[in-house]
């Protein structure tokens, strides 16, 4: 099942984001075929200020392990995360 986790960072926390994004990155990278998308949300000067991330787990404890294992989460970077089970309807390549 696919999973989107809506983060959204706590504020004036642009700083902390870009410290730890590197960790972030390597994270998702780790995941491989379970990551489906990810991407920082942006405020209106562009600037990230939170996180969409698609993930495919067995569960909804799948998803929270994988989000809690995040190095931004571990950061305390997210003031929230919302987790929900998502079905992926258009432009997915896997239903042609």
């Amino acid at each position: 099942m696919l999973y989107a986790l809506y983060c959204t960072d706590k504020p004036n926390s642009l700083d902390l984001r870009m410290q730890v994004r590197p960790d972030h990155v390597a994270y998702l990278k780790t995941l491989g075929d379970k990551l489906k998308i990810a991407g920082p949300f942006l405020d209106d000067a562009g600037n990230m200020m939170g996180s969409l991330v698609v993930i495919e787990a067995a569960d909804r404890a799948g998803a929270e392990a994988m989000s809690v294992n995040d190095p931004y989460a571990k950061s305390g970077l997210f003031a929230a995360v919302e987790i929900r089970a998502w079905n992926w309807t258009m432009n997915n390549p896997d239903k042609k």
